[in-house]
């Protein structure tokens, strides 16, 4: 009898586990998770997921106890992990932007650069890349692994310096803290393993998973319009709209008239669909994408 082919995925646990289940969603799996279970329920019998944290995903990817999984390129590097980069998904709560661990002091810190650090502690999760970014900077600092609370050491004065996840900065300047400098940066990876990469069944999964995926992280700000404008007045409508190429027309069973289709990013349609409508177009509809392939 003929083993039964099946794709182990790790799914992130923890703050990216909720925006990682929306996007499986959107890419058209169904995926339930039971609050005392670390392994989800998923409509597709060839996969079987298990949620694991972010930060040690790419070491059972590596070890084989997983053929792939999704966790964030800054966990890889930590890890010196041996992966394969699969897809990078960039996406940060609703915004499709990478984050960032940056080195930051307190606002009135006299410290103006890294190479001020020099003898100084530094609290961070994220302590073997830290470790590389000093020694590129000939940096002589103790770096200590931090637990959480990272930003009440330096209140307290335990540690001069922390390196710590960014999307904006807000969150730090809200503490009375400033950036000295980018440590690196970080997108959301499919990342395999790569006896599994070279399984031709598991990496064509890998690979469809990804495209499926990746369009529902693509669509994430983006919606459709369909409008339909006389010929008259399709110069003027095509003149006026944005389009990730072109957009669709098609005639009417209505002798001179069209219908229009195209995608545009969702935070301009409401100033567009007005002018759409003063140029000639009707019956606008706007509609939600779950997926957008290119």
């Amino acid at each position: 009898m003929q083993k039964k082919k099946l794709l182990k995925l790790g799914l992130p646990k923890g703050s990216l586990q909720e925006a990682t289940l929306k996007m499986f969603q959107n890419a058209g799996f169904k995926v339930s998770v039971s609050k005392r279970s670390y392994f989800p329920d998923i409509d597709d019998p060839q996969i079987e997921p298990i949620l694991l944290r972010a930060q040690e995903m790419s070491r059972y990817v590596e070890a084989g106890a997983l053929d792939c999984g999704i966790t964030g390129e800054d966990w890889v590097l930590e890890n010196s992990s041996q992966v394969i980069r699969a897809a990078e998904l960039i996406y940060a709560k609703r915004k499709l932007v990478p984050i960032r661990w940056v080195l930051a002091v307190p606002a009135n810190s006299r410290i103006k650069s890294v190479r001020d650090l020099k003898g100084k502690r530094i609290a961070t999760e994220l302590v073997n890349v830290t470790r590389k970014y000093l020694a590129r900077n000939k940096v002589k600092a103790d770096v200590e692994f931090s637990w959480g609370a990272t930003e009440a050491k330096l209140a307290t004065g335990l540690v001069k310096a922390i390196v710590e996840l960014t999307e904006t900065g807000a969150t730090l300047s809200a503490h009375n803290l400033r950036i000295v400098d980018t440590v690196c940066t970080s997108v959301t990876q499919v990342v395999a393993n790569k006896k599994s990469w070279q399984d031709s069944w598991k990496r064509k999964k890998i690979e469809e998973l990804a495209l499926l995926l990746n369009g529902a992280v693509e669509a994430q700000e983006k919606v459709g319009l369909k409008m339909n404008v006389r010929d008259e007045d399709l110069k003027k409508v095509l003149s006026v709209l944005p389009a990730m190429r072109k957009p669709t027309v098609s005639g009417l069973s209505q002798k001179g008239w069209s219908a229009l289709e195209t995608v545009i990013d969702e935070k301009v349609a409401r100033n567009l669909i007005p002018r759409l409508k003063k140029a000639g177009a009707e019956g606008i509809i706007e509609y939600p994408l779950n997926k957008v392939i290119h």
